[in-house]
């Protein structure tokens, strides 16, 4: 079996929702001023765009790749931390629907990851039960940093850490490029800088945050999947735990740094094999999930726990074992052997 935990999905229904924010299809995507850069031509139009996007061809592409299970999320360009408050519930609301919907064409196949409006966490905090107790959602999407100003070591995110406590359910972080919040200037960003790069080094700062905010000390159940392999998290652990100690004298963490470790997981999207396997190697086997950002920029080819001298037992912790009890999935209960069995066709053994 294989769980994709890293996987990105379009709808109708994000598209469309203000006059000025859109989201837009024009020939790419258009979020207010921004537009994403691509070298890739791109269809002209939403509906030719979503063809590849429905049901039918985006289950067949999961079975051409071998994968059971998938975890979707929007992508992250359109989260809208800078959107009008009134808006981005209403929006939240819209793509989580939206999101359900399509999930609900293949229940035992697609889930989805909540988008919630944090640039208000009690809203977010709302939205977020609203998803996942009716909607099915399996935690909360966050775009590690800038949420309306915000970052997660402020003290106004705790409802939403009490509600991620209480629905005891995972968050998926991932960056987003910074420049969709900068207005009239938000197409200055040289070389997508701040989507290519600024995404690791804003997941990063996610980790950085969390733990010297002391957050996991009121918060010690909370559970982070940090996407893109950490950012630069799993590389610079031990300079982490260091210079926590010995600078940041306004850090509130009650532990080392280390002592969270068991807090945080890493995927796998990371396109070296070598690096791979030194995130597996740093924080341990039991802390990494399957992610590859299917459908997203940089896809890779083939299973990412090959070639990577791992164990069988190590790569199906990797590929399935570790995120079915996050996940809550039925199939957690059952023998690891009989879910080695029903995976997909294509699946790598």
């Amino acid at each position: 079996m294989l769980i994709d935990l890293h996987a990105h999905q379009l709808t109708a229904g994000l598209f469309n929702q203000h006059e000025h924010w859109g989201p837009f299809w024009d020939n790419g995507l258009r979020i207010g001023d921004w537009k994403l850069g691509s070298k890739r031509k791109a269809p002209k139009h939403l509906e030719e765009m979503l063809e590849r996007w429905q049901p039918e061809p985006r289950l067949a592409a999961i079975d051409a790749a071998g994968i059971d299970k998938m975890v979707l999320s929007m992508p992250l360009h359109m989260v809208g931390y800078h959107y009008e408050t009134d808006f981005a519930v209403r929006y939240a609301a819209n793509a989580n629907d939206s999101m359900a919907e399509f999930c609900e064409h293949n229940p035992d196949r697609f889930y989805f990851w909540a988008h919630a409006p944090l640039q208000d966490p009690v809203a977010a905090a709302k939205e977020l039960e609203r998803a996942v107790t009716q909607l099915g959602a399996q935690g909360l999407m966050m775009g590690a940093r800038n949420f309306g100003g915000r970052e997660v070591y402020d003290p106004a995110f705790r409802p939403l850490w009490e509600k991620v406590s209480e629905l005891d359910c995972l968050v998926f972080v991932h960056g987003y490029n910074q420049s969709v919040t900068w207005g009239e200037q938000a197409c200055d960003d040289p070389f997508d800088t701040t989507s290519i790069v600024g995404m690791n080094s804003d997941e990063t700062l996610f980790y950085w945050y969390l733990t010297n905010g002391g957050v996991l000390d009121d918060f010690p159940d909370l559970k982070v999947l940090i996407t893109h392999g950490g950012g630069f998290v799993p590389f610079q652990l031990d300079r982490f735990n260091m210079t926590n100690k010995t600078m940041a004298p306004d850090s509130k963490n009650k532990k080392e740094l280390i002592e969270y470790n068991p807090n945080f997981f890493y995927d796998l999207d990371i396109h070296s094999p070598f690096m791979r396997r030194a995130i597996i190697e740093e924080v341990g086997v039991s802390q990494v999930l399957y992610g590859d950002n299917f459908s997203g920029a940089d896809v890779h080819d083939g299973d990412l726990t090959e070639g990577l001298g791992l164990s069988e037992a190590d790569r199906d912790k990797i590929r399935f074992e570790n995120a079915l009890p996050l996940l809550k999935l039925p199939e957690s209960g059952m023998n690891p052997d009989d879910l080695r069995k029903q995976s997909t066709p294509g699946a790598a053994k």
